[in-house]
């Protein structure tokens, strides 16, 4: 299918790895120029080159922490004039609900709901002007079925969730579509922390750990990345402007929910 983007410019969050990158790839892909964003350089470096070669786009890096103001401004000032805005950034680190004060709460939204918004209130208005444009949040599974050992984290993504529930409705009407993905367990560096953990804490081995979540879930495997950013070049594409300030889960069947 021809998503009807090629030649749109895009800013994609956390896109050294992982599901910020099957995003990137995937929009790359679809003919779309890229503003890439981490905090690692080397790792952001060889991404970028490797999509150029691939796809034959531009691609503009911009290693910073996005979780920052300076960070934000550095990728706002590379960015200019997007037409597509994929807001990612790492999860914050599973505890009890004891564990946390309030720096780790501070922290938690800073990254996971204030950076969003920030960069959504940033990019909105030049999307709005100019008549098209779409905006996907990376969340979690967490905001549909929380997941007690993260509760930070089920925090700030459902604060996130209700921003984009009212804004959506606020600029779809200037051809601005806003929607979240909500991922369960993929292969990236994030499943590797948290299968880690169980690892620690249960005293198994990591391939029993995997084994384990695998089998929890009615696909019967991990997720991979690439599935990931092709759903979410689908949501920034030329067909997705009738699907406004949803919330697409992408788990495998794991959280059983009818709605």
């Amino acid at each position: 299918m021809d998503l009807g983007i090629r030649g749109r410019r895009a800013v994609v969050c956390a896109a050294s790895r992982g599901l910020g990158r099957g995003c990137a790839e995937a929009l790359a892909a679809a003919g779309v120029d890229l503003v890439v964003n981490a905090r690692g350089a080397e790792a952001l470096a060889r991404t970028a080159e490797a999509i150029r070669s691939a796809h034959g786009v531009q691609v503009t890096e911009v290693a910073a922490d996005i979780t920052t103001e300076d960070g934000r401004a550095a990728v706002l000032e590379a960015a200019g004039a997007v037409d597509i805005l994929v807001t990612n950034a790492g999860g914050p680190p599973p505890g009890l609900w004891s564990d946390w004060d309030r720096a780790d709460f501070i922290a938690a939204l800073d990254a996971n709901l204030l950076t969003p918004v920030a960069l959504m209130q940033a990019l909105l208005p030049g999307m709005m002007e100019r008549g098209w444009g779409r905006v996907v949040n990376i969340t979690s599974g967490s905001v549909k079925a929380p997941i007690p050992q993260l509760g930070l984290s089920n925090t700030a993504r459902a604060g996130l969730t209700g921003f984009v529930a009212g804004t959506a409705r606020q600029v779809a009407g200037r051809g601005v579509s806003i929607n979240n993905l909500l991922p369960g367990i993929h292969a990236t560096d994030r499943a590797d922390a948290l299968d880690g953990a169980v690892v620690r804490a249960q005293g198994i081995t990591l391939e029993e750990a995997r084994a384990r979540r695998a089998a929890t879930i009615p696909a019967g495997r991990y997720g991979t990345a690439e599935e990931f950013g092709a759903a979410c070049a689908f949501l920034c594409s030329a067909h997705a402007g009738f699907i406004v300030g949803q919330n697409i889960v992408l788990d495998g069947g794991a959280i059983n929910a009818t709605i």
